[in-house]
């Protein structure tokens, strides 16, 4: 080979050297512009699993790494959420009511605690109580033990929801026996399920259980979830309902929700639904304004500092008993899944509905803390009073069935209350 020769392989090869570093660069940086907006997509399909614009809840993901102790404040999230609700619920609800699951889609309750907020003062100086739930509190749904998808399968006027736990057999033979009959009035159809969890106690999980599934499938009408039935567990029983709801319920114009120690007149419910001229969004109970965390160490609806720092609650309904519509329903169960679970469940349901910009709304026949405030008045066991109510809460089956008989036989006031 000449020297011409050794001059044109090495030209050759210095041009092929240089285009093999060109495409080398032209490739990595593609690789960095197109990884980001990549990853970006992936986030906005997540946020949209959720229900939030792309971004949101990516700045929620990262916010939530700050310190869970700041969730309940005003935060820019929460304002942008509310924001973006006004203009895009519409929209949303539509394309969840597409793509939503038509069976409970959740088989698994391998949930691990969240161990990283041991090593934080404010986490530390919580009780055991509020230590267990914020350590599980990420923990959002369990499988079903038993269900009854069937319920909402032909439309349904009225849906009665009632909270109960395993041992409360006798209470839901009360209920079912008087107001929580299902029957068609008027052409419209009532249907009534009862909502549980695991017993808590070792010793009832091992004998209750037996008998709450006996118990159903005699009457095919109980909703129970693998979770423990607790205090702070109601909050989970309230989301795990709307979840159902979302799933199963398509055709169901209204829910009353309550205890199973509440007294309900259902022809007073009609009235109220026929002769009211209530708007969209209906949300009506005992609805109680401007109340305050309560700070008292030993009372029942004790919240820490550290939990919620607010000065006032939303409004919301209390828990014994509330009525509202179908629709409203179903766009809570999504703005449920966005928001962290709280520990009382009638307050969670009012922050939800905070951020829907949904007003629950007071009426004087849903007592869900005693006709009268003196609890030891004759009033509150007054038939003709009872005759005028909706709802009127805490009483024991015994007493259930004694007021249900008086009431529902040919009672004569000498005057109706006029509250409807």
């Amino acid at each position: 080979m000449n020297t011409r020769d050794r001059w044109k392989v090495y030209k050759t090869m210095s041009v092929m050297f240089f285009l093999a570093v060109v495409t080398l660069t032209v490739v990595q940086r593609g690789s960095v512009n197109i990884g980001a907006p990549f990853e970006l997509e992936t986030q906005a399909r997540v946020d949209a699993s959720v229900g939030l614009e792309p971004g949101v809840a990516l700045e929620n993901k990262v916010g939530s790494y700050r310190g869970i102790k700041d969730f309940w404040k005003i935060s820019k999230h929460k304002q942008q959420l509310k924001a973006w609700v006004s203009t895009h619920e519409g929209r949303i609800a539509e394309d969840r009511t597409r793509t939503h699951p038509r069976t409970w889609d959740v088989t698994s309750s391998n949930c691990s605690a969240n161990h990283n907020l041991s090593n934080q003062d404010w986490f530390r100086s919580l009780e055991d109580n509020f230590k267990q739930f914020m350590l599980y509190r990420h923990c959002r749904y369990f499988p079903m033990i038993l269900n009854h998808a069937e319920k909402c399968t032909e439309e349904t006027y009225l849906l009665m929801a009632i909270k109960s736990v395993a041992t409360h057999h006798d209470r839901r033979d009360v209920i079912r026996k008087t107001w929580g009959k299902e029957q068609v009035v008027d052409g419209k159809r009532i249907k009534t399920i009862f909502l549980l969890g695991k017993p808590a106690n070792e010793a009832e999980r091992a004998n209750h259980q037996k008998l709450v599934e006996y118990e159903n499938y005699i009457y095919g009408d109980i909703l129970q979830w693998d979770f423990l039935d607790s205090f702070f567990n109601l909050t989970l029983k309230e989301t795990h309902f709307l979840k159902w709801f979302h799933t199963y319920c398509p055709s169901v114009h209204y829910i009353f929700k309550g205890d199973d120690d509440v007294f309900v007149s259902v022809e007073n419910i009609f009235e109220f639904l026929q002769t009211s001229n209530h708007e969209e969004n209906l949300f009506v109970g005992d609805v109680i304004f401007k109340a305050k965390p309560i700070r008292k160490r030993e009372n029942k609806y004790y919240i820490p500092q550290a939990l919620y720092n607010k000065t006032l609650y939303p409004p919301y309904a209390g828990g014994g008993g509330f009525l509202m519509d179908g629709k409203l329903a179903r766009r809570l169960h999504w703005v449920a899944d966005t928001l962290e679970l709280y520990p009382i469940d009638d307050v969670f349901l009012g922050m939800c509905l905070e951020v829907l910009q949904v007003t629950p709304v007071k009426h004087n026949a849903f007592k869900t803390f005693g006709l009268v405030k003196n609890k030891s008045s004759k009033l509150n066991r007054e038939p003709c009073f009872f005759k005028s109510m909706i709802v009127v809460h805490k009483l024991l089956p015994s007493e259930l069935m004694h007021m249900w008989n008086l009431v529902n036989r040919d009672l004569v006031c000498a005057q109706k209350v006029t509250i409807l």
